[in-house]
């Protein structure tokens, strides 16, 4: 058996964002509670830990101001390299999302790190499918689509992906994910209840089921400044045979925690011969639509 336990942080932003100084107080304390939520996964022998979607911060993107552009990092940069002493002094498996500036000024992305265990940085995933929703969903205000396709990370313990938030509601790139190699796809998400929450349960259960991989879906908590909505937490991590195996609570900061096991792929996907019978030869008109 091949287990590996998986921890997926909630948590809720709690603080102030009426001037620069507030917001860079409440970023730094945003960070000190990830990182104590590190420490607690540690303790529960937690192998690999993701944080939600622009962890530092709040999900700013419930307006349009450019002041939130100096809140970007470069990656890798100083937040990258303080994540990866977090990793290596927890020996974690990271995921850690990030408001990413290019080495190009003023080009931005919705990028996620990931971090092995001993500290060594792999490599990045950047959101591929950027919303512009009305009201409180304006990404393409702080965002550039990805360009950096659907890596596939080898960590100590198992291969990773990663896609964040609006990119679940697409199956090409889960699909991709799996055929570049996933055993676990995370999805750090930021999302109010409305319509998103029936989904939030039915989707990715169903990209686990397609690609016979283990899902592994991240929501914040609690209300922001802009009252858009409640984020509804209900994180969870699901098999796959799209089974829940664990699901946080609606409104509760909380480290969700589950054991996969890897070997259970292959015997899924020995019943569920779904990559044996795909008809790639059938599929080209999709591009051309």
């Amino acid at each position: 058996m091949r287990n590996v336990r998986v921890g997926l942080v909630q948590a809720k932003w709690e603080y102030d964002v009426s001037s620069d100084d507030a917001i860079a107080e409440g970023i730094e304390k945003m960070i000190q509670k990830h990182e104590e939520f590190a420490a607690k996964a540690k303790q529960q022998e937690v192998q690999i830990l993701c944080f939600q979607e622009l962890f530092y911060g709040p999900y700013f993107c419930a307006e349009q101001d450019r002041k939130w552009y100096k809140y970007t990092q470069p990656i890798p940069g100083p937040l990258t390299e303080r994540m990866q002493k977090l990793a290596k002094k927890n020996n974690l498996v990271l995921i850690v999302p990030m408001y990413e500036e290019d080495k190009v000024p003023g080009v931005y992305y919705n990028t996620a790190a990931v971090i092995d265990s001993d500290g060594t940085y792999l490599g990045k995933f950047r959101k591929m499918h950027i919303p512009h929703l009305d009201p409180g969903f304006w990404e393409k205000f702080y965002f550039r689509p990805g360009n950096l396709g659907y890596p596939v990370f080898e960590t100590a313990v198992g291969k990773i992906g990663v896609y964040i938030c609006y990119d679940r509601h697409f199956p090409e790139g889960a699909r991709a994910l799996g055929l570049n190699g996933a055993e676990i796809v995370f999805n750090p998400s930021a999302t109010v209840a409305g319509l998103s929450e029936h989904l939030w349960s039915i989707e990715q259960p169903a990209h686990a089921v397609a690609n016979g991989y283990f899902v592994a879906a991240i929501n914040r908590v609690g209300e922001e400044p802009w009252k858009t909505g409640q984020f509804y937490g209900s994180s969870y991590v699901v098999d796959p045979r799209g089974q829940m195996l664990v699901k946080g609570s609606r409104d509760q900061e909380e480290l969700v925690v589950a054991d996969v096991d890897l070997d259970m792929i292959r015997e899924v996907r020995n019943v569920w011969q779904f990559y044996r019978d795909r008809r790639p030869d059938s599929y080209g008109s999709l591009t051309d639509i």
